[in-house]
């Protein structure tokens, strides 16, 4: 039986470890399609080979060439450990430093089956987030992570460790960089190529920084974009009878169900894939499943009549729902949904991220492979009647947004009646969730800050919740309504997360705070672990979907109209900025398909002085960034923000607009 002890020292030469192939009673990742040439065949398995001595050769190139040919990537699947992969307590990990412990915590987080959306395949969420792109790389990450000193840090290239470097103690302990691709060559094509190759991979945001901590982290995100799109749309925080459509229920947007409950509605999700429907219905996020279309639209009655939260998944293609509530208002005239959006991976549209009505599930993930030009033919055809039925239901009265996941963007690209007469480069006709629901929150400096646990004790975890809940409640007696309504949201979510059961792997927990409230939880939890009443270290984090860490014109930055939503300074800067703050580690991921550049970090709190002073300086830079960004391209709420920072802390200075009062000064100008 293998040990952490075993998967720390390295990779296993004398002997092989036996060859066990693929696991047929786990999900596995789409069969990848890089066509790639026999020479680029060659340097695939040449560069795969590069990690094991040539004696090995003959027994390894045959087996990672079938790899190559039967799954368009060489996965070495060989060498995934028989251990059960979890979050173990962080004491348990052999290492010299407990800084490098809770790396290999949170990795081993990201690829635990009940968190990782294709374990086997190294792929956390959302179809291609890859934590590696081999298991050659996972072992050599965690002997150099066993072996560590705070005298080194571990350089990560796209999922590959160069190797440990000497460094001060100061500096992170580990910088990691995935998707970093020279602008003119990166698309998708090159994409699949590289990743075939094993130079590059895609990271996702928090796959490969190691900082995922499963769906809970979108469960409080969807809730808190549904509750603010009620507000916005339907006048009301109330949603009691409101319908909720929306598709997805794998990796992150399996959090749609639950989120949909919490907030008080009736949530109804399309899966075509029958294992993730299954897996959220065991988990208790998914009240009720059915194949019957009919049944669905009935159930929908029944909830609005009742007026009874629910979370209905619906086995079937999300374009057939769709048309069906269309067909029924057609008829009848009722409009039986209120609020709509889309979660399918549409990042990835071609390679399983979005699954054409025309098909069905099998059908499709042969065509993909078999057939690509005829099967994005038919994604392009069905993108074209997914809008039609969306915006005959919106001319209705229903409310419908982008959840950035770049569903308009290919639906526009599909030649889709997605264009917004008069809209600028990042504006279709239905905002995107940043732009008219979460961009003015992400401007007041609130985002999704998280922690993880490292003792893998619930009973630290309660005992930081109540930290939290406690730390938001003193602040928010001393704020403005519009910022006290966030933390009511938030206050709210906290009390009840124990009771709603969000924890899926590590002990961890997410919420929504601006600057003051995430530093002050961080601070306060560091205390905690000095005086005792949290056991162990706690890691903390956040998602790169947030105020400063991510540039992305159709999601992050889509509500800013200076022009710069295509620049991507601000998340370098972060990256950057948090590294020598006081960062354990930080990851920059870019996207090989050219769309969307974001930073993350990790910082262990362990009670020291120094932990508080590296927290409080690296949390108070990180959301300001990117306010002080917002602010500079024109977003009140954001100015109002900065500005009353820069009061707090006399040390921040920020370069503050003058805006155009006299519109005609333009004019005038510009006609002479």
């Amino acid at each position: 039986m293998s040990s952490l002890k075993d998967i720390c020292s390295g990779l296993p030469f004398d002997p092989l470890p036996p060859n066990r192939g693929r696991d047929p009673s786990m999900p596995h990742a789409p069969i990848r399609t890089p066509n790639l040439t026999a020479e680029e065949e060659r340097l695939a398995l040449r560069n795969a080979l590069r990690y094991f001595p040539p004696s090995h050769h003959p027994t390894l190139a045959p087996e990672f060439a079938q790899e190559l040919r039967q799954y368009g990537h060489i996965y070495m699947y060989r060498f995934c450990p028989v251990l059960r992969m979890r979050a173990y307590p962080l004491d348990e990990y052999p290492c010299r430093t407990r800084q490098a412990a809770s790396m290999m915590l949170m990795i081993m987080n990201n690829l635990d089956p009940a968190v990782a959306q294709f374990p086997q395949e190294l792929v956390t969420y959302g179809g291609n987030g890859q934590v590696f792109s081999n298991w050659a790389q996972f072992r050599l990450v965690m002997h150099y992570l066993s072996e560590m000193t705070e005298e080194q840090t571990l350089v990560m290239y796209s999922g590959h460790p160069m190797g440990l470097f000497p460094s001060l103690p100061s500096s992170p302990r580990a910088i990691i960089t995935n998707g970093m691709v020279i602008p003119n060559y990166s698309s998708r094509d090159q994409y699949e190529k590289m990743f075939a190759l094993g130079v590059s991979m895609y990271g996702q945001m928090t796959a490969g920084s190691y900082c995922y901590i499963g769906p809970q982290g979108i469960v409080h995100g969807t809730m808190l974009t549904v509750l603010n799109a009620s507000r916005r749309y339907l006048g009301s925080g109330d949603l009691s009878g409101r319908v909720f459509v929306t598709s997805g229920l794998g990796g992150m947007s399996g959090a749609q169900a639950k989120a949909a409950v919490i907030a008080g509605c009736i949530g109804v999700i399309a899966e075509v894939d029958e294992a993730p429907l299954r897996k959220r219905h065991e988990q208790g996020w998914l009240m009720e499943v059915t194949s019957n279309i009919e049944q669905c639209i009935k159930r929908i009655r029944e909830a609005k009549r009742s007026k009874t939260p629910l979370s209905l998944g619906y086995h079937g293609n999300i374009v057939d729902l769709w048309e069906r509530l269309l067909l029924e208002f057609e008829r009848t005239g009722e409009l039986l949904v209120d609020l709509g959006s889309d979660q399918t991976s549409l990042h990835n549209p071609y390679n399983g991220g979005y699954y054409p009505v025309q098909l069905s599930f099998r059908q499709a993930n042969q065509l993909m492979t078999t057939d690509p030009d005829r099967f994005k033919t038919m994604v392009q055809q069905s993108l074209r009647r997914h809008v039609t039925a969306i915006n005959k239901l919106s001319d209705a009265g229903m409310f419908f947004w982008d959840y950035g996941n770049a569903f308009l963007l290919e639906a526009k690209r599909a030649g889709a009646e997605v264009e917004k007469a008069g809209g600028g480069a990042t504006e279709f006709r239905y905002p995107s969730y940043v732009q008219h629901i979460m961009g003015d929150i992400f401007s007041l400096g609130f985002g999704p800050f998280r922690w993880v646990c490292t003792s893998g004790d619930p009973q630290d975890l309660a005992v930081t919740d109540n930290i939290a809940a406690t730390v938001l409640e003193e602040i928010s007696a001393h704020v403005s309504d519009r910022i006290k309504q966030q933390y009511n949201d938030n206050i709210l979510w906290i009390r009840q997360a124990g009771k709603h059961k969000m924890v899926v792997g590590s002990q961890a927990r997410i919420l929504y705070s601006d600057q003051k409230g995430r530093v002050r939880i961080a601070l306060a939890i560091n205390q905690a672990i000095a005086d005792g009443r949290v056991s162990a270290p706690v890691v903390i984090s956040r998602d790169h979907h947030d105020v400063s860490g991510t540039d992305s014109p159709f999601r992050e930055t889509s509500n800013v109209y200076d022009g710069s939503a295509f620049c991507a300074d601000m998340a370098v800067q972060n990256f950057v900025g948090d590294a020598f703050r006081g960062a354990t580690w930080v990851a920059f991921n870019g996207n090989l398909m050219g769309e969307v550049m974001n930073g993350g970090f990790g910082l262990m709190l362990d009670g020291s002085e120094e932990a508080a002073k590296r927290a409080s300086l690296m949390l108070n830079w990180d959301v300001s960034n990117g306010v002080a960004r917002r602010c500079w391209s024109g977003n009140s709420n954001a100015y109002e923000t900065i500005q009353h920072t820069m009061e707090e802390n006399r040390q921040l200075r920020v370069t503050m607009p003058f805006p155009v009062q006299d519109e005609h000064v333009l004019d005038r100008a510009l006609q002479g």
